[in-house]
């Protein structure tokens, strides 16, 4: 339950009605408020400053309908404006990241900042009578509603202003970049702490695994296993661990995650599988299904990989032979290699998972720096390697990889990645720019081959740390 109720939250985030639909609410309250001031003379105070008060029913009538009127006329064209932006980005970037534009908060406020405006107006301009309309009644003008009001259309003014300058820099391929790569560091410094300098040790113990989950398991002991089953198609959005665990110590179970967030599953499908076969009933594999949120879509909610995704996407499609625009891939590496560098100096989680007695519960997917590397690095290798600008980059944005990483083990992956890429390079370059991507790539693997490979990567600075 408390996985769909985050990815409802995440997806009220990513819409454009949630906050205007508030705000505009927040209109009416607020028109209410106003008119019942107004209607127990609570503005007393206004008849001291007469070029406050609007004395005239006609007047105050005419004024918030021309507000009401062209507060509606300014939604539509903004609405345009934005809908039209989202089209473009997702053209030009990718249709994945159309979620990242419908989750701007600036036009979500712009857009419910001129309803407001407008509903407010529409509310408290049928309040206002003129003396003799209604038989009996004197005439009444909301002195109070107006004011606040024209106080309304002020703040409408400079959230135009403000949406005039938002739209372009939201849609600049350096902003579009940057918001992913900052959340995507974001994500890693939440989910994994930071090494103290000590070696990395192998944190799983396969002794601790039941016999039904080891990978020489026999036919009999598999067959001890129980599997729940997803119930819809689509998308892995998000796991909810905690209850996973609260079943698992209840049950005295363990249960073994087969799959995770941005994995796509179908009806059927098993979504985790657990020993023994008599620890769940019905009541927990509704908890475990509940556990599992399951979208049409990926999302950045609790998958690294996502995001990953989308730089490499982006890159991908500066390089393609229509496009040709390296200086942007330059700029998807130089982030990828920031995350990658971060993430190298911090100890990846084991894929055992404890309770608070120490007892195993949960097998969870193993979380790789190999794994990052070659989401990020390897799926951008054969189109960096075609293109001269690229390849110096990406052979530079390896190094600085390198340069915050100590455990021999990563150090390998990333010699591997710049063997594979040497490679591809020395295939699709040719002439001047392959001589030149190749004796970068040459210094890095002779650097990587060092035992003081930061020393050597920080003498070869003048190459790693500037400009491609």
């Amino acid at each position: 339950m408390r996985a769909r109720l985050t990815r409802f939250a995440n997806t009220l985030s990513e819409s454009y009605w949630f906050v205007p639909t508030i705000m505009a609410l927040a209109a009416l309250l607020l028109a209410a408020a106003m008119i019942w001031l107004d209607s127990h003379h609570a503005t007393g105070w206004m008849d001291r400053l007469p070029w406050l008060y609007a004395a005239r029913p006609d007047g105050a009538r005419s004024l918030l309908s021309s507000i009401g009127g062209s507060m509606i006329g300014v939604a539509g064209t903004t609405f345009s404006v934005t809908i039209a932006a989202v089209v473009y980005a997702s053209g030009q970037y990718g249709p994945r990241l159309l979620s990242n534009f419908m989750s701007d908060r600036g036009n979500q406020v712009t857009l419910g900042t001129f309803i407001a405006t407008f509903l407010y107006s529409l509310v408290v301009v049928r309040t206002i009578r003129s003396p003799g309309e209604t038989p009996g009644e004197p005439g009444f003008v909301p002195q109070l509603a107006v004011l606040v009001g024209v106080l309304l259309v002020l703040c409408s003014i400079a959230v135009l202003i403000y949406f005039i300058h938002h739209v372009p820099s939201r849609i600049h391929i350096n902003s579009v970049i940057e918001r992913i790569g900052d959340r995507l560091l974001t994500e890693i410094d939440h989910r994994f702490p930071v090494g103290v300098g000590e070696p990395l040790e192998k944190q799983s113990d396969d002794d601790r695994v039941p016999p039904p989950f080891r990978e020489n398991a026999t036919a009999g002991e598999a067959a001890k296993r129980v599997g729940v089953r997803a119930k819809s198609t689509g998308y892995v959005q998000l796991i909810d661990t905690d209850a996973i665990m609260e079943v698992a110590q209840d049950r005295e179970a363990v249960l073994r995650l087969q799959y995770q967030a941005g994995d796509f599953v179908h009806r059927g499908s098993v979504l985790l599988e657990a020993v023994p076969t008599d620890a769940l009933d019905d009541n927990a594999e509704t908890k475990l299904c509940g556990a599992f949120a399951i979208g049409a879509r990926r999302t950045a909610l609790q998958d690294l990989r996502f995001l990953i995704d989308e730089l490499v996407e982006i890159a991908a499609r500066a390089l393609s032979p229509g496009v040709n625009d390296p200086f942007t891939a330059n700029s998807c590496l130089d982030w990828l290699g920031a995350a990658l560098a971060d993430l190298a100096r911090r100890e990846l989680p084991s894929r055992l998972r404890a309770d608070e007695d120490g007892a195993l519960r949960v097998i969870a997917h193993p979380v790789s720096f190999a794994g990052f590397v070659d989401r990020g690095f390897g799926a951008l290798a054969q189109y960096a390697s075609a293109d001269a600008l690229a390849g110096k980059r990406f052979i530079a944005a390896l190094g600085d990889v390198a340069l915050q990483c100590d455990a021999p083990a990563r150090l390998e992956v990333l010699r591997a990645q710049a063997e594979a890429f040497r490679d591809l390079a020395d295939r699709t370059l040719e002439g001047a720019s392959r001589q030149t991507v190749l004796a970068r790539a040459d210094a890095l693997l002779r650097a990587l081959a060092e035992p003081d490979h930061k020393r050597k990567l920080r003498d070869g600075q003048a190459w790693l740390g500037g400009s491609a």
